[in-house]
């Protein structure tokens, strides 16, 4: 064998050894991996072997964004329980970015009172109201600890709750109780409080759009201690008999909008407490009720602060008030820049008040002191009352100041046995034609310097 045979004969031989040799030992190493798994599974104890990692989830299968309340248990037929159904829903879409909880159409849900907490995941999470979610109806059925709401979502972000369906709080049962109470007959289950319906607490960027809520026992859509709120295109209806029922109420909320809803209950349609700023209402329809409201604020001399508030191209018909503000005697605080513009009003008692003298009692003890109320602007409010146009009554302590009544327009309705002038008591301000009926040309003082120190003196709790 020449010399050129022998290279290639050894260059052959290498590369079998080579080839046979890699094979091998991958099958080693597999049988290793094999053999330390299994004792990990059924071995010996004390092995000090790791465990095997888990498997990685098939994303396609448990990564659904749709919860709808119907696998997790709920019947739908109203009189089931379908709470535990709805908060196991919850906790499932909370976990995931940009979930839906479906609360699907044609079927009616009974909760009893719940919480449903934050934080969620980031991005949307989306509770889809297409049924009817019913309260329940007895109240005997409510335990102590519920009576202060019913649905309460708290501590959420990035929030939107929707749907074509209806949120119904039940509430006739607790208003003829609250009547009886009233008339002093004593009756089984008299609460010291009733429920509100939906409730918002400490939440951030939450959108209310589109559902119905109806006859709450009190309150039907409340907001507390949030912030960035947008309220679209909702209908809230109870009877104008069930009492204290407000549409909307707000406290120690800031950066709201309102709009495009229907709004008519037993009390206020937009009720604005203490802490609240940067408040815009537009496009509602009000009515019956009483009319959207600052108010009441100073209650018990307390400190009450609402600013920048914004009310605009409202119809309210068949309301005891119109756009008022109303506070306690002994109050300390202030109401600054409140615009109510293009309001149409029909068949309503007093259109225009402010109220510095407010109890809600037979009597109330004369006090000192006020809240401060300053710029606030009456513009365009046109129709008909069937009492008094306006009602200025600001106390005798601290006067309303940089009060402007432009454009203001009001008959009596017809067969009314109403005023025709306006009552109007320590307010500072100017007018600007054209004002219907002429004694609102009348109404308001010119202001001094002195007056002013006087009034802004009163507002340093806000500050």
């Amino acid at each position: 064998m020449n010399k050129g045979s022998k290279i290639l004969t050894l260059f052959l031989v290498s590369l079998l050894v080579s080839s046979s040799v890699v094979p091998l030992e991958a099958r080693k190493h597999h049988h290793n991996k094999k053999s330390k798994h299994q004792k990990q599974k059924g071995g010996a104890k004390g092995s000090g072997s790791s465990p095997a990692p888990a498997p990685l989830p098939d994303y396609n299968q448990t990564q659904s964004t749709i919860f709808n309340i119907l696998s997790f248990g709920a019947k739908g037929n109203g009189v089931f329980d379908d709470s535990k159904a709805l908060i196991a829903a919850w906790k499932a879409a909370c976990k995931i970015p940009g979930a839906t909880l479906q609360i699907p159409s044609d079927y009616k849900f009974l909760i009893k009172p719940i919480t449903l907490n934050g934080p969620c995941m980031p991005q949307l999470v989306l509770q889809q109201i297409d049924g009817d979610v019913l309260a329940p109806p007895k109240v005997s059925s409510w335990s102590k600890s519920s009576l202060f709401q019913w649905l309460n979502f708290k501590w959420l972000h990035n929030f939107t709750i929707g749907g074509s369906g209806t949120v119904d709080g039940q509430g006739f049962n607790w208003w003829t109780v609250s009547t009886l109470y009233n008339n002093k007959k004593k009756g089984k289950h008299v609460p010291d409080m009733k429920p509100t319906a939906l409730r918002f607490y400490s939440s951030y960027n939450v959108t209310v759009r589109d559902i119905t809520i109806r006859n709450s026992p009190q309150c039907h859509l409340k907001f507390d201690n949030s912030g960035t709120v947008k309220v679209d295109n909702i209908t809230i209806s109870s009877p104008e008999s069930s009492p204290n029922t407000d549409g909307i109420h707000l406290q120690n909320t800031q950066d709201v909008e309102i709009q495009h809803s229907n709004i008519g209950c037993g009390d206020d349609c937009v009720s604005i407490q203490t802490g609240c700023s940067n408040i815009h209402i537009h496009h509602i329809t009000c009515g019956p009720g009483h009319g959207i409201s600052l108010g009441g604020l100073g209650k018990d001399k307390s400190a009450a602060c609402v600013s920048n508030i914004v009310v605009e191209n409202i119809s309210i018909q068949n309301t005891l008030s119109g756009v008022r503000i109303k506070t306690w005697q002994g109050g300390v605080g202030s109401v600054k820049n409140v615009s109510f513009s293009n309001i149409q009003v029909s068949d309503v008692k007093v259109p225009i008040m402010i109220d510095q003298y407010y109890c809600d009692k037979y009597r109330c003890k004369n006090q000192t002191g006020a809240v401060a109320i300053s710029g606030i602007k009456y513009d365009q409010i046109i129709g008909s009352y069937t009492v008094q146009p306006i009602h200025l009554a600001c106390s005798s302590q601290i006067p309303c100041i940089d009060v402007d009544l432009i454009g203001i327009q009001l008959n009596p309705s017809s067969g009314s046995r109403g005023f025709q002038s306006a009552l109007c008591w320590n307010s500072y301000g100017k007018s600007q034609a054209p004002l219907v009926p002429s004694s609102i040309d009348y109404c308001l003082r010119r202001g001094s310097g002195a007056v002013r120190r006087i009034a802004r003196s009163h507002d340093h709790a806000c500050y």
